[in-house]
């Protein structure tokens, strides 16, 4: 057993109440009217539908029967107009789904949608095939992967909009019996086979990305919630009846099933704490059992998570656990309204939301900028003395007393600027300009005299990277992807972008000599702030939501390997300034051009950290 000496210096988090063991647990549910496997599935624990399937050794060994799960008892509804086995399903209810592909004597690429009452014939899919992963609802899904007769399987992915099928970017690797979860924009491709992998390939909505592996090997599994909480059951190879549980960052396995099966008809409109498993296989028959998932509803203790319980008791091993969600409440207004400021990064208190904005638009037209520098005590913005040069669309780094504002900006064709200005407690100064004129560009760092500016746009978006040692400017490697108008924090040997003008999800982290492209963000962003010290505990705050001109008030949070989603700012807002940690941030001005906002938010998470010391 670990002592406190042995994990001196470790960060922590602290709650108020002992998290729950999330381990969840399954129980018997009415049988279905008719056993089999192969089937698709639609809607939730409560408003369930499976259809279709295979019967055998039953005659006909196709099925193209109809049943509805209220929760408690199943009855049986319209058929589906082509019996099939190996068919695939989405929707978010029992009166709202949509059925395609499959297996006759042949593949097929019929669909089907269901209003409640009866099927109805719609246009089919691109291409013909059988044991395809399904993710989605009736107006958005996805087909993926599956087994196409004489090629084998497929990475072919499909993407329904409620009209129509469209080919899109294809998985990374083939698979039939794919386990499918989330929406036809963010979604899992989990698994699959033959033979059986432990494969996760994410969708961001244009492109496939691979993530973090679960811990069993398996296909024709179940699955069910979103990419950043879902549950993934039952499947062959052999067959099994394990359950894993998804956070966001990890999977963990939890209890099994009562009955080991493969081919499920999981309610994919389920999630992670509530979800059905119906029908499927055993090794010896066809299966009518229904299993009832229930979930605590947390705080949950993950495997490997350390954490004191009230701020005294040590109650875990391992590493720190995840960033959790939080709180956000109004804070002081800033003198002038203002969007696309320069920010101190790294104004970090434990005790105090502290800020410090300078520069950015305060409305349309020319020069529509302001050298307006404003700090803010954990009550009130105070006006200080002003940068040298207007301009806007950058970022700083530093903190109260040692800032640094990069670039940006400026009213005047050709817009871009190499300014450098250093702020030293009281005043301004320029400074070494840098070598590439540029605007829209995401400046960081720990003080004003180790400085990292990246990314930006000069007549086009670039991925070029410079970084100041306190004399002069270097280039250094570039991103791997080029973007402008991204949110990003850290220092000079660890930082992280996110987001930009594409529309893009891209994440990158710095590591001090190169950048790694990691887990992607949830929501399409650019124009977004950003509240952390480093890339392993970051908040991604607002922006401008593409390709929709819409300000966004949603709100990730970053653990170091993913994000999650957690509670939204008040105000939607795009272009604000963001400073503090993941766990005590701040966000000031913005809004939605050519509009400004004064208001301020300020972030406190959950549970707050901890190092463990020995006294």
């Amino acid at each position: 057993m670990a002592t406190y000496k042995q994990i001196k210096g470790v960060t922590v988090q602290t709650r108020d109440t002992d998290p729950e063991l999330n381990v969840g647990s399954w129980s018997s549910g009415d049988t279905m009217n008719t056993p089999r496997s192969q089937s698709g599935s639609s809607g939730t624990q409560t408003s369930g539908l499976v259809f279709a399937g295979d019967e055998y050794p039953a005659s006909p060994r196709l099925s193209d029967k109809n049943e509805y799960y209220n929760g408690s008892s199943w009855t049986e509804l319209a058929e589906v107009n082509t019996a099939r086995r190996l068919i695939s399903g989405a929707g978010a209810s029992h009166t709202s789904a949509i059925a395609f592909a499959g297996y006759t004597t042949t593949d097929v690429n019929n669909t089907e949608t269901w209003n409640g009452s009866a099927w109805t014939e719609v246009n089919e899919m691109q291409t013909a095939r059988a044991a395809v992963g399904e993710a989605g609802i009736l107006t958005g899904a996805l087909g993926m992967g599956g087994i196409i007769s004489g090629p084998g399987v497929s990475n072919l992915v499909e993407s329904w909009d409620g009209t129509n099928w469209t080919e899109v970017s294809e998985l990374n690797t083939a698979r039939r019996q794919i386990a499918g979860l989330g929406t036809y924009t963010a979604a899992f491709a989990v698994n699959g086979g033959p033979p059986a992998a432990t494969i996760v390939e994410q969708w961001n909505g244009s492109s496939w990305t691979e993530t973090t592996e679960n811990n069993t090997g398996r296909y024709a599994g179940g699955a069910c919630g979103t990419v950043t909480a879902g549950l993934f059951f039952c499947g062959n190879d052999p067959v099994v009846a394990n359950t894993e549980d998804w956070n966001g960052t990890a999977w963990t396995e939890v209890n099994d099933l009562s009955t080991a099966r493969k081919e499920a008809a999981p309610s994919v409109a389920g999630t992670s704490t509530v979800a059905l498993a119906s029908g499927g296989h055993t090794d010896a028959a066809k299966s009518g059992a229904t299993e009832e998932w229930s979930f605590p509803s947390g705080p949950h203790l993950n495997e490997g998570d350390i954490f004191l319980s009230a701020g005294s008791s040590l109650k875990g091993f391992g590493k720190a656990a995840g960033i959790p969600a939080g709180t956000w409440a109004s804070g002081g207004a800033m003198n002038q309204a203002k969007g696309r400021c320069g920010f101190a990064t790294n104004a970090v208190s434990t005790t105090t939301h502290i800020g410090f904005v300078y520069g950015g638009n305060v409305g349309p037209g020319s020069p529509g900028k302001t050298v307006d520098a404003e700090q803010y005590n954990g009550t009130s913005w105070t006006e200080v003395s002003d940068i040298n040069t207007l301009r806007a669309s950058t970022g700083g780094g530093g903190t109260l007393t040692s800032a640094a504002y990069v670039a940006g900006e400026v009213p005047s064709s050709p817009y871009n600027s190499d300014a450098f200005e250093q702020w030293d407690g009281s005043s301004w100064s320029e400074t070494t300009e840098i070598n590439t004129a540029i605007r829209a560009n995401t400046a960081f760092g720990a003080t004003n005299t180790a400085v990292i500016t990246a990314s930006g746009y000069t007549t086009t978006n670039v991925a070029t990277t410079e970084q100041w040692n306190g004399s002069s400017w270097t280039e250094v490697a570039d991103q791997n992807a080029a973007l402008s108008s991204r949110g990003g924090t850290g220092t000079v040997t660890d930082a992280i972008l996110y987001g930009g003008s594409n529309p893009s999800t891209n994440t990158e982290t710095w590591n001090g000599a190169s950048w790694t492209e990691v887990s992607e963000l949830n929501s399409y962003r650019e124009f977004g702030a950003a509240s952390g010290a480093s890339s392993a505990q970051v908040l991604a705050v607002g922006g401008y939501k593409a390709p929709s001109p819409t300000a966004m008030a949603n709100v990730e949070s970053w653990n170091g390997s993913s994000w999650t989603e957690i509670n939204d700012i008040s105000t939607a807002r795009w272009q604000g300034g963001g400073t503090g940690s993941a766990v005590f941030g701040l966000i000031a001005g913005g809004g939605s051009a050519p509009s400004q906002v004064t208001t301020t938010e300020e972030f406190t998470a959950d549970a707050a950290l901890s190092t463990v010391t020995v006294s």
